[in-house]
């Protein structure tokens, strides 16, 4: 099946795009946005592989579903267009920003910038309909995003993993912390953050990682 996805992450996921899980998937998804409201917009469903190759990932974000609200979701997990309001749980992540190393919150929500340095920002599932949240969970998005995150695990060492609530913690219990930095909190969201996100310092403590590593240290 030929995937429009960037071509480093081709060459890496090409045995998955030939897999019946992935044709149903296709199927499935087609025909959402063929009959409902779903976001992101068609070509954004793999951006957060566009804006970030498999070589350059530094750190991993997971996030669980996109956003569900209209003009919202752009590919990239927790990041919203420039011009939207942020949503509750980005306002949370930019306010640890600013306490842990004293960056102050940005003018917009788009985390471009943070893709663009080697930060692959991704959702367990790439897609949803409009106003239903886990509407398109368990349809084979996540065995997908597992093997993404097997791939990583196995080709790559030295990578940043932020896992942000139990989800994330689960979906990335197999990553090595021998060979990479674990760094777990739960989630920025209003209903958890309390409880240990906010002061958790991942993203000094990545950098300082990421140093230690002989790379550059990612412009939060």
């Amino acid at each position: 099946m030929n995937v429009k996805i960037a071509e480093s992450w081709k060459k890496e996921l090409s045995n998955e795009f030939e897999q019946e899980y992935f044709c149903k998937l296709t199927a499935f998804v087609r025909n959402e946005y063929q009959t409902q409201t779903v976001y992101p917009a068609g070509n954004n469903i793999f951006r957060a592989f566009d804006r970030c190759s498999f070589d350059n990932v530094k750190v991993v974000i997971l996030g669980q579903d996109p956003y569900h609200g209209p003009n919202q979701a752009n590919g990239l997990c927790f990041s919203v267009k420039e011009g939207i309001p942020f949503p509750p749980s980005l306002v949370n992540i930019f306010k640890e920003i600013k306490d842990d190393i004293g960056k102050e919150i940005p003018p917009h929500g788009s985390l471009d910038r943070w893709a663009d340095q080697g930060v692959l920002l991704l959702n367990a599932t790439l897609t949803v309909r409009a106003h239903e949240a886990g509407s398109h969970q368990n349809m084979g998005w996540e065995t997908f995003t597992d093997a993404v995150i097997h791939r990583l695990a196995s080709q790559r060492k030295g990578i940043v993993y932020m896992l942000w609530g139990s989800y994330a913690q689960k979906k990335a219990a197999f990553v090595s912390s021998a060979d990479n930095l674990i760094l777990k909190a739960p989630h920025p969201s209003p209903l958890s953050s309390y409880r240990g996100f906010f002061g958790c310092k991942h993203f000094s403590k990545a950098n300082e990682y990421l140093e230690e590593k002989g790379l550059s240290k990612i412009k939060w």
